[in-house]
């Protein structure tokens, strides 16, 4: 075994005598059934080797990390026009929040707050249907992964929808200063939806694989993106990853990352390792308690920080 299998291993069972694990997502009925005791941990390295520990092959609603994957869509579709309906900077406040958005005239801060990704994803499905916009976003998650098993759960989709209503305030508010340019039911409709796709970790980690090299997939050599667009989203990821604790999660953890309110973060080691962690149970700014804690662990242990040893 190698220092990462064995720092993968003690870390997830360490993770499961934690007793303080956080709350689930109550506020989406569906996460609010998830077990908290969950933990599961995927590493992919350069050469395409899984490291893997605890629940890493059980499906979890990936929520707002579906939000790396519909950037780059964006991106390949307009380019730096995207930056003309949102931001590149830390919002400093909860992913929900409508207030800053009222203040800078309906465009939203970044790509990763909620208002954020509800613009991004009205880019995706301009000239498209609804229903074709979403297979484009789900196509890309299975073609990143290299894994058609990857699916929509649609009971956490309908659940979103019935409780959406600041989503729904915040994207009336942008379409009010023309933002969005689709309908809002549409965009909405394929938000929700592409925030309820279900992955393991491991399929998490696959996916996440062109951030860690440069936007190429190793596995295939296929490009994905640009090596300076895939730097450029890791930025982004690093300061506005973690909503309102983005700060801290680069202070501790010092790794590109993505979190989503079901309990997963995707986090990026640039050249060497993609990595998911997944525990459900959240801190008050809606990262997995102890997923932060984890990865700050391997981190430190492989020495991994960005900022250096």
């Amino acid at each position: 075994m190698t220092d990462l299998d064995d720092a993968v291993r003690e870390i997830a069972a360490e993770m499961t005598t934690r007793t303080f694990r956080g709350e689930v997502a109550s506020y989406i009925p569906e996460l609010a059934h998830v077990d908290v005791r969950a933990f599961g941990m995927a590493v992919v390295e350069a050469d395409g080797r899984v490291v893997a520990a605890g629940d890493s092959e059980i499906p979890f609603s990936i929520q707002s990390i579906s939000k790396v994957f519909t950037l780059t869509l964006a991106l390949g579709m307009v380019g730096d026009r995207l930056w003309r309906r949102v931001g590149r900077e830390p919002s400093g406040n909860p992913f929900n929040s409508i207030v800053q958005l009222e203040l800078e005239k309906g465009v939203p801060r970044n790509p990763f707050i909620n208002a954020g990704a509800i613009a991004v994803t009205d880019v995706i499905l301009s000239g498209h249907q609804p229903r074709v916009a979403l297979g484009e976003i789900l196509r890309f998650m299975q073609f990143a992964a290299q894994d058609q098993t990857i699916f929509i759960d649609k009971a956490v989709a309908e659940s979103e929808k019935r409780t959406g209503f600041r989503n729904a305030a915040l994207a009336n508010y942008m379409q009010s200063f023309g933002v969005l340019e689709n309908p809002v039911d549409f965009t909405l409709g394929v938000y929700f939806h592409h925030c309820a796709i279900a992955m393991s970790c491991r399929q998490l980690a696959m996916a996440g694989r062109y951030l860690a090299h440069s936007g190429r997939n190793p596995a295939t050599g296929f490009s994905v993106v640009s090596p300076e667009r895939a730097r450029r989203i890791n930025a982004l990821m690093l300061t506005c990853g973690h909503y309102d604790g983005s700060g801290e999660f680069a202070y501790r953890v010092g790794l590109p990352g993505r979190s989503g309110v079901g309990g997963g973060i995707l986090a990026i080691v640039p050249g060497k390792a993609s990595i998911a962690v997944w525990s459900p149970g959240l801190d008050s700014s809606g990262n997995s308690h102890l997923g932060k804690i984890a990865l700050e662990m391997l981190a430190k242990r492989m020495r991994w920080s960005i900022f250096g040893d």
